[in-house]
């Protein structure tokens, strides 16, 4: 087996799903909002403050490219589908998995934008970034897992059936991407 890559919406579970995925299946677990973290010194809220959307992409991109990951489930921040070439990278290490969640859902989830290290482009709402990257993680998903009022135990079952359903585990790319 290659490597799990969780993709969506901030609030959508990726971390905390991705962590209970990983011990469930015996994988190693990356967090890219924390590799970012390590490689910068810096929290995710305070390059976007200091430094822009555009100068935060880069650097995701560069944490992502620079990844050897094996045998391990990676949970992506949620404004990853915006890079073409780290999407690419990833998809090409193993199976791209879309935890999907509501707008309603998401907003719900997210206590404090201000501070969680969400991307949003000048004048963009909550709303437009959503609109903006549903097409972007329908594009890049190999499968895609309904998240709407799951509990995080039931959506790592749901991530392990689908897996099971549509993969050998000694072929995860034979999932079309």
């Amino acid at each position: 087996m290659d490597n799990i890559i969780l993709i969506g919406l901030p609030g959508a579970g990726k971390s905390t799903v991705g962590v209970i995925l990983a011990k469930t299946l015996g994988l190693n677990f990356i967090d890219t909002d924390i590799a970012i973290q390590e490689k910068t010194g810096r929290l995710l809220q305070e390059i976007l403050d200091e430094d822009g959307p555009e100068v935060f992409k880069e650097i995701e991109e560069e944490t992502i490219l620079s990844l050897h990951p094996d045998n391990t489930v990676i949970a992506t921040g949620g404004s990853v589908v915006c890079s073409r070439d780290a999407m690419v990278y990833l998809g090409s290490t193993g199976v791209v998995v879309y935890l999907k969640i509501s707008y309603d859902e998401m907003e719900d989830r997210l206590n404090n934008i201000t501070t969680r290290g969400i991307v949003l482009l000048p004048g963009q709402t909550l709303r437009g970034m959503y609109d903006q990257r549903i097409p972007l993680y329908k594009r890049y998903a190999d499968l895609t897992i309904d998240c709407s009022d799951a509990d995080f135990e039931t959506v790592v079952g749901k991530v392990i059936d689908k897996l099971h359903s549509g993969l050998d585990y000694g072929d995860i790319h034979a999932i079309p991407g």
